[in-house]
């Protein structure tokens, strides 16, 4: 976050809380997903019931290893002719590989189609009606779903996002040939640019995982707050037995957590979090947080003292910091 100072954090931080900000979300991958068969492929391999979405519709979901641990944590937009998958920062080719070894004779064609999309998104309470002044509309309040308008002549898929910042979410997706356009009629807005510190804050408070940090190959999917992520009703798919024992006959022996820190030290990733003498889980992620004006984290923390209240330490340089255990969201 270089050149951000603490009042600029704060500033982006109240806009989002308050009216609304503007993001730029150019560094996540879009791969696309074409060919009859490509609803049905992706059914089987993701977490997340993709096959009965429609047009205008998409959902949030995994992707596996046998084990149930998190391979890549994906966004499903359905368009006309082909779904979207939206992918974190650098995931892009790693995933495409990974879906490519499980397509055998499906009619499904997969690209890497990050070059051809910019992607931004305005969050804040005001965020819903500012878009449909800038675009004449806007999609509904369901998560993922999706409608085509059009930002200062631009043909654009304007997109619900799920509250990765506490707030409602509106995704912006048109082509990258017209980013500067785009990104200057939604400027001209007066809205604050938001830069990656002042999201982080936000995405932290509101509990929101972020792949790989807190949700990443290290981690099994019921380990984490993962509902949104997940069909109960769907049929198999790589790593749903895990899923399923887990959810049915037993538990997992860790859980994330957020962690209320005493002091202004901010911990580290991977920081240990302890009970006495007794190493308990390690900070994923961490924060000043601006609602609680003090430091949160993120943390996989052992299921016996993972109930909210629960007073921990976390270790930062060469003392111990005392913490409580917290709820996800944070409660402002």
């Amino acid at each position: 976050m270089s050149g951000m100072t603490s009042s600029d954090v704060k500033a982006e931080h109240a806009a989002v809380r308050r009216t609304a900000g503007l993001i730029d979300r150019r560094e996540h991958g879009v791969l696309e997903v074409t060919g009859r068969d490509r609803a049905t492929f992706l059914h089987a391999l993701l977490s997340n019931d993709v096959k009965s979405l429609v047009t205008g519709q998409g959902c949030a979901a995994t992707l596996l290893d046998i084990h149930g641990k998190v391979q890549v944590v994906l966004l499903v937009w359905v368009l006309d002719d082909r779904i979207l998958l939206v992918t974190p920062p650098g995931a892009a080719e790693p995933t495409l590989e990974a879906l490519d070894k499980y397509l055998f004779s499906e009619k499904a064609v997969l690209r890497d189609a990050s070059a051809d999309w910019a992607l931004f998104m305005i969050a804040g309470p005001q965020a819903p009606a500012l878009i449909e002044r800038v675009a004449g509309g806007g999609p509904d309040a369901r998560p993922w779903s999706s409608v085509l308008a059009s930002v200062d002549g631009v043909g654009a898929r304007l997109v619900r996002g799920a509250g990765e910042t506490g707030e409602p979410e509106v995704w912006i997706a048109g082509p990258a040939a017209e980013a500067e356009r785009v990104w200057k009629a939604l400027t001209a807005t007066g809205t604050t640019v938001v830069g990656p510190g002042a999201l982080e804050t936000l995405r932290i408070e509101a509990g929101t995982p972020r792949f790989p940090a807190d949700i990443g190959p290290a981690v099994l999917l019921p380990e984490v707050p993962f509902e949104a992520l997940v069909s109960q009703t769907k049929g198999c798919y790589p790593g749903q037995e895990v899923v399923v024992r887990i959810r049915d006959r037993g538990h997992v022996n860790r859980h994330l957590r957020g962690l209320v820190l005493e002091g202004d030290a901010v911990p580290a990733a991977g920081s240990e979090v302890v009970a006495g003498d007794a190493a308990i889980g390690a900070v994923t992620s961490a924060t000043r947080s601006v609602d609680l004006d003090r430091p949160v984290a993120l943390a996989m923390i052992r299921r016996q003292h993972a109930e909210p209240g629960t007073a921990v330490g976390v270790r930062v340089g060469d003392r111990v910091v005392p913490a409580t255990v917290s709820a996800l969201p944070f409660t402002r």
